[in-house]
Parts: C-alpha cells; sequence; structure tokens
C-alpha cells in the first residue's frame, strides 16, 4: 500500500511540476538554435511545428542551444516553441528484431506489426571493459574462398572493407550476408542509395537470411543526424544481442558515410575544419564507435565495415584513421574490378591481424605459400609481359606462371557462389599439391 501511495504521490509531483519550454532563435543551415531552455548535449528536445519535430543538441552557446533535427526543417519558423523531453535517443533492442527493418532511429520501416518484446534504451553505450573482454580464436566463416584462406577471420574480430567507388564493396558484403555462419546478423546501411535497399533485402539477404538479421536504413536523402545516428543504433542493438551471449555480425555499409555524417553536423555546429574538411570530433568519433565492436564479456561481435575510400587514395584521413583501428583491412583493386575479376580483392594487400590465432600451422604454411607465389608474380610482370623474363631465374616465379590460370580461378568467385571454409582449405592445398607439407 505504501508503495503504491508513493508512485501515486511521485506521478502527482510531476504532473504539477511546471513544463520548461523554450523558442525557436534562429533556423541557419541544419542547426536550430533554441532559446530559454535548459537541456544536456545528447539530449533530445521536441520542436513544437506544425508537425512536431524532435531535434538533438549537440552544442551549448552564450545564444542558446544549438540543435540538428531528426526529420526536415520544413514548417519551423522563428518563436516556435520547443521542450525538453529529459531524455537522450532511445532505441528498441531485444529478440523481437529479428527479421525486422528500422529506420536510422530505430522505427519499424517495414510497415509490419508493432514491435514486441522489446526495451528501449539510450542509444550511447560504454565499450567492454578492455581486461574483461574474451579473446579471438575462433575462425567465423564468410563463405569467400579468398577471404576464408589467405584472410581469415576471427570471432569478435573488425575488419573493414576498402575500395573506392564501384569497385564491389556492396557486392563482396552480399556474399559475406549469404555465406557467413553468424547466428544473428545486424546490417547498417548508411548513406546508400534508396533504389539499392530493396534489392539487398529481396535479392541478397531473401527471407532465409532477413528472418536472422535486422537491417538499419538511413539512405543518402536523409538528414545528417539520422545518417549518423543509424550507425550507433546498429551497433547498440548488436550489443544487446552479444552481451545475451550471442555471436553477432555487424555490417556496417558505410562507415565513410557515418564520418560524412559527423562532418557535416560538426561543421554545422561550428567546430573548425581540419583535415580534408573534418571536424576534430570525427577522428574522435570513429574509436568510439569502433571500439563497442569485438569480443564482450558474453558473447562477441565481429564487425565488417566497409571504407569508401575518396579518389582511391588509400592513405586519405577517414582510411587511414580507419585501418589504424580495425584488426585488418580488406583491399579491394580498380584493376582487377575492371578486368573482370569478382572479388576484386588485392590479396597481397589484405591483412587479417587475427589469422595466426584463429588459423593452424599446416593452414599458415598454405597460406604464406600461395602468398609467396602471387608476390613473385607481381614482382616479375613488368619482365614478363616484355618477354625478359628466363625461365629457372626464379623458381617461385616458374611455379607461379605454371599455375597461372589454377591461381586466378582460386582466387575468384562468382557472386552467387558460397564456399565452405574446409573446402576453401582443400581447394588451396590441391593447388598448391601440398599433401600434407608445403612446397
Amino acid at each position: 500500500m505504501t508503495t503504491l501511495f508513493a508512485q501515486q504521490q511521485a506521478a502527482a509531483v510531476g504532473a504539477a511540476r511546471p513544463r520548461l519550454t523554450g523558442q525557436v532563435a534562429s533556423v541557419v543551415g541544419l542547426t536550430v538554435t533554441v532559446a530559454g531552455l535548459q537541456a544536456a548535449v545528447g539530449e533530445l528536445v521536441r520542436i513544437e511545428s506544425t508537425t512536431p519535430l524532435l531535434a538533438e543538441v549537440v552544442a551549448l552557446g552564450s545564444g542558446g542551444l544549438t540543435c540538428l533535427p531528426l526529420g526536415t526543417l520544413a514548417g519551423i519558423s522563428r518563436g516556435t516553441r520547443v521542450s525538453a523531453t529529459g531524455n537522450p535517443l532511445l532505441v528498441p533492442v531485444g529478440a523481437g528484431l529479428r527479421g525486422r527493418v528500422l529506420d536510422g532511429l530505430g522505427r519499424p520501416l517495414d510497415g509490419g506489426p508493432p514491435l514486441t518484446g522489446c526495451q528501449l534504451v539510450p542509444v550511447d553505450a560504454p565499450a567492454p571493459p578492455a581486461l574483461q573482454r574474451g579473446r579471438v580464436d575462433v575462425p567465423i566463416a564468410l563463405g569467400v574462398r579468398a577471404l576464408d584462406t589467405l584472410v581469415t577471420c576471427g570471432r569478435g574480430q573488425r575488419i573493414g572493407i576498402f575500395a573506392g567507388s564501384g569497385v564491389g564493396k556492396s557486392s563482396l558484403l552480399s556474399m559475406i550476408t549469404r555465406g557467413t555462419d553468424a547466428e544473428i546478423t545486424v546490417i547498417a546501411l548508411v548513406g546508400e542509395r534508396g533504389r539499392e535497399v530493396r534489392e539487398f533485402i529481396e535479392n541478397d539477404l531473401g527471407p532465409e537470411g532477413l528472418a536472422r538479421s535486422v537491417v538499419i536504413v538511413a539512405t543518402s536523402d536523409q538528414p545528417p543526424m539520422i545518417r549518423l545516428r543509424a550507425g550507433f543504433v546498429a551497433t547498440r542493438i548488436a550489443e544487446w544481442f552479444r552481451d545475451a551471449g550471442g555471436d553477432v555480425l555487424l555490417m556496417m555499409d558505410s562507415l565513410t558515410r557515418v564520418a560524412m555524417a559527423q562532418r557535416e553536423v560538426g561543421l554545422s555546429a561550428g567546430e573548425p575544419p581540419a583535415t580534408r574538411g573534418y571536424p576534430p570530433s570525427t577522428f574522435a568519433l570513429l574509436p568510439r564507435l569502433l571500439e563497442r565492436g569485438g569480443p564482450g564479456v558474453r558473447g562477441s561481435i565481429t564487425g565488417i565495415y566497409t571504407v569508401l575510400v575518396e579518389g582511391d587514395d588509400h592513405n586519405e584521413p577517414i582510411a587511414d584513421s580507419a585501418r589504424s583501428i580495425l584488426d585488418g583491412h580488406i583491399t579491394l583493386d580498380r584493376r582487377l574490378a575492371t578486368a573482370g575479376h569478382f572479388p576484386s580483392i588485392d590479396v597481397l594487400d589484405s591483412v587479417s591481424r587475427v589469422a595466426p590465432a584463429v588459423t593452424t600451422r599446416e593452414q599458415r604454411a598454405a597460406a604464406t605459400t600461395l602468398r609467396r607465389l602471387l608476390a613473385a608474380r607481381r614482382d616479375a610482370r613488368d619482365l614478363i609481359e616484355i618477354g625478359a623474363y628466363v625461365p629457372g631465374t626464379n623458381a617461385d616465379v616458374d611455379r607461379a606462371q605454371a599455375l597461372g590460370p589454377a591461381l586466378e580461378a582460386f582466387l575468384q568467385q562468382d557472386l552467387a557462389d558460397l564456399v565452405d571454409p574446409a573446402d576453401a582449405w582443400a581447394a588451396l592445398r590441391a593447388l598448391l599439391d601440398l599433401r600434407g607439407g608445403v612446397a
């Protein structure tokens, strides 16, 4: 009885508390300045325009709150009333998200029934403590022969797919989506073309793939705050499945679009542009987002992030920063793509930093042998093409030349073909004719 009375009393006090409101002072570009209202950075405010609109506080100043809307600015005028919600962005998490398609704020986008069996949690969360994380020591199947053998990934690893536009990042990601053996897949499509969303869900995922997936969509025409938050929403959902003991595959296409959204947010909030126009907050955002993946105290998040390399410059700021944080990188080569080589993976320039921990001695020996042959053929390519190479000069070059067609066939794979890792390793041993030893 006492508890019930206390709850009723608290509700009555809350209802009687005066509601503090402010008003829109100015709208410039993407930002809305609100005067006369107290709120913290990261908190949501409600703009009471013709259609109520939520906005997130991104900066505080003498002139008031600087907010970025989670929607279109149409209909907002000077003096429009604004109220504080007292909460940050809350997103649904739970088993009921399996098979659902959500927007960048975690709201259903597929026209399905309301979400059931879910709870609302803040979108931001701390990364697992460094000394309590599990070890990455179990391989994860990706279904791509070149990756499972030469760039072997482990459960809980975070790896990036680096390439310029139109080189095959999304296509490779769709292969991995269908070929992985992860229990649950969380897919974030950030800043991508709207027409590709339905194609990805219906063709690449299919009904069976969607049933064990959660898809978060924020297309390129969405406001920057929605595109920015979509990456964090996907990560927060993946964290719930991980903390429940599951092994999750988190796929984000693309990390660069998240960074670009943060650039728009930072510049609109008044940050100074730094490297290539990116404000300092962008480079603080990347580790804050990426470190939330990986193994936890229970379960794991295997993160695969595509990185759009601007101008095919693999040392541009976002690519360089992401490569330094991630546990490996897969590099796609435009020359291979234009030559019809799919997937266009440059295996000599691709590295998995956990490969030694998730492969056997025999497997590492086989992968090293193939890499040595590929490197020898690459170094001698110019001499071979002009006819200046003399057979017998280098044993590795001679062997690579003899295996040329077989090497190309091993590294290529049709988009619809999925290969079991055991079959991939068997094909590699057969290619090298190891028969239990290293040639």
